[in-house]
């Protein structure tokens, strides 16, 4: 079911009032966030490794026992506003995490947040956050003074939109004596709320680093041996007053390799001419020219290299899942080198991955490498790559065959696109939905016109933006005509469900319309599917929008799995709905070819068809199957 944020939200709501499901759902629904809310409020102390499994245990640990789970089709919903069962556990959760930041001396024996997380554990790993900017990191050096509830008074009002009368009414009944001060704190740090929501403060998307490999592979003598090799190759390629050497922010050089030097020589990357794409065969990344303004500044891009193939411990790095981050096997094509807009970015191709390099243009810390898998991408793939995000925008670098570049709110399909700069390929900024925090109001997407036609992308907070398509699968298209447009006006919100996951197109199909019990109109049911870079990971959402009704709403869900794709062009979905006249019913829909719906359990019906309708009541529990017309049977989405 989809989420939607508003300004009003509710006061902590007592254990008594909420039921133990009601508690369960709101805590799985909203599982990312409370996550995210609980790193914020812990004290940046505990490192951030300590910080990411405390912040998991802690929401765990506000799910109550002893409940088992069993599947049953949603009804609609609002999303967690207005919700007792998400309020009490948000309170759960803020509770636990600032006790887990007092001092130990303060009671006599520790509470269980105060200890070290028995579960979840990663042995031999070191997780952390994906990478975020230089104004996240200054974020949250501010943040790390504050008291815990002073922390949490940010945190309640920046990502939860709090008024602060909700927040002192939180704060209280979370045990904290005068949140008063607490918010006075609060005041002393600027209103950068936008920022809560960057990768930085994700602990649900993180990056692995090994811990003790050295010790497990090798004897304690030759472990020392090894640390004292590295310590001395420290201390010689160090500079004063704690500067970069030449090769950056990279870790120390490991054993001489010739093939492994050669790819870290900046004379030996791989360099398109500007024509080569229009006679090439192949039309994809191995084909753009090399572009920006530093392109010859041999120690920005040997520092690239050098942190490619040994990023140091200061290095924050981040990759698309399923996407190696290891060094290049030979000499890479470089894509671009220059200034975008307070950092030095390289972006370098080997073939199969994007890397991204970028430091601050104006100092020697918070240098970031980030990877995305590309391998087998097609020329509607490679329409665009990620610069740079600021301040709530994204700049794309575009292909060498992209004649213009536009905006376009998805939201508003009969609103016009707004034409954006190109520069040498590089775009003029755009508004990402992904940077937005509160509620979706609108979805901008790059609209980008070559020689094939005009298609849609969207930025999904990685290096390569998702296309978007529409239609029936098998048979779809990704060009911006007026039904697309229709089709995906309800929808692009539910676009939110597939960041940071590897996506590599959406498309969207509208299955089934539906006329509503008691005269309420008409629904549309639409599927959209997410396809992955690495192939597994994809994702199908059944959703359903009433007439009326701006927005749709996600009914059910399909994980790795082959349904409303090209391999199995089918899909089942239902939804108990409650009509104007306060009578529920459950409401269900095939694609094109279903011959007959059936319901077991608390709603038995059955119809002739695509479409079922059906008396029910409010809570009730169902499954669906279908038969299609060559009578293969097919089972609804949960």
């Amino acid at each position: 079911m989809q989420s939607q944020d508003v300004a009003n939200r509710q006061a902590p709501v007592p254990s008594s009032a909420v039921g133990v499901e009601q508690a369960e759902a709101a805590l799985v629904e909203h599982y990312p966030r409370l996550v995210r809310l609980a790193y914020l409020v812990l004290p940046p102390g505990l490192g951030r490794g300590r910080r990411v499994l405390t912040a998991h245990a802690l929401t765990q640990r506000a799910l109550p026992r002893g409940r088992k789970s069993s599947s049953v089709i949603p009804a609609q919903s609002t999303g967690r506003d207005g919700d007792p069962g998400y309020a009490f556990v948000r309170l759960q959760v803020v509770r636990t995490a600032l006790e887990a930041g007092l001092p130990l001396k303060w009671r006599a024996w520790p509470t269980r947040s105060q200890l070290p997380p028995l579960l979840p554990q990663v042995w031999g790993l070191r997780l952390f956050p994906r990478s975020g900017g230089a104004d996240e990191l200054a974020l949250d050096q501010r943040l790390a003074p504050l008291s815990g509830p002073g922390r949490a008074a940010y945190v309640l009002r920046g990502l939860e939109k709090l008024p602060d009368a909700d927040v002192q009414t939180l704060l209280t009944a979370a045990g904290v004596p005068d949140p008063g001060t607490a918010l006075k704190e609060a005041d002393g740090i600027p209103a950068q709320y936008t920022l809560l929501d960057s990768a930085e403060f994700d602990p649900c998307s993180l990056q692995a680093r090994p811990t003790d490999l050295m010790r497990r592979r090798q004897h304690t003598k030759a472990a020392l041996a090894a640390a004292a090799a590295l310590a001395v190759c420290g201390a010689l390629i160090a500079l004063p007053g704690g500067g970069w050497g030449a090769d950056g922010p990279a870790a120390p050089p490991y054993a001489r390799n010739p093939a492994a030097e050669a790819a870290l020589d900046p004379g030996r990357l791989v360099r398109i001419a500007p024509s080569t794409w229009k006679t090439a065969a192949r039309t994809d990344f191995s084909v753009w020219p090399t572009r920006g303004a530093l392109t010859r500044d041999s120690a920005l891009l040997r520092r690239a290299l050098s942190v490619w193939a040994r990023p140091g411990d200061t290095v924050q790095v981040s990759a698309t899942p399923g996407t190696q981050t290891g060094g290049p096997a030979g000499p890479p094509q470089l894509l671009y080198a220059g200034l975008v807009d307070n950092a030095r970015v390289v972006i370098l191709y080997d073939g199969l991955r994007i890397a991204r390099y970028a430091e601050p243009k104006d100092g020697t810390q918070g240098a970031a490498l980030d990877f995305a898998r590309v391998d087998g991408a097609r020329k509607a793939d490679a329409g665009a790559l990620v610069l740079g995000r600021s301040d709530g925008n994204v700049r794309f670098l575009t292909a060498p065959w992209v004649e213009k570049a536009a905006e376009r709110d998805l939201m508003k399909p009969a609103a016009g696109a707004m034409d954006l700069n190109l520069a040498d390929g590089v775009t003029a900024p755009l508004a990402s939905p992904v940077l937005r925090p509160g509620r979706c109001t609108s979805w901008n997407v790059l609209q980008l016109t070559d020689t094939s036609g005009t298609h849609l992308a969207t930025d999904l907070g990685e290096l390569v933006p998702a296309r978007l398509t529409s239609g029936r699968p098998g048979k779809t298209g990704d060009g911006p005509g007026a039904q697309a447009l229709r089709t995906w006006a309800p929808f692009a919100c539910s676009l939110a469900q597939d960041r940071a996951a590897g996506v590599r197109s959406v498309n969207a199909w509208s299955f089934a319309d539906q006329q509503l019990p008691d005269g309420n109109g008409e629904a549309a049911w639409v599927c959209t599917r997410s396809e992955t870079w690495r192939g597994d990971g994809t994702a199908a959402l059944a959703q359903f929008q009433t007439a009326g009704s701006r927005h749709g709403v996600i009914v059910a869900k399909g994980r790795d799995g082959t349904a409303c794709g090209p391999r199995d062009p089918h899909v089942l979905a239902g939804v108990l709905w409650k009509a104007g006249a306060g009578n529920w019913y459950l409401l269900a829909a095939g694609s094109w070819g279903t011959a007959s719906i059936r319901t077991t359990g608390e709603v038995t019906a059955s119809a002739k068809g695509n479409l079922l309708a059906a008396k029910a009541k409010e809570g009730a529990r169902a499954d669906l199957k279908g038969t299609l017309d060559d009578g293969t049977p097919i089972s609804g989405l949960h």
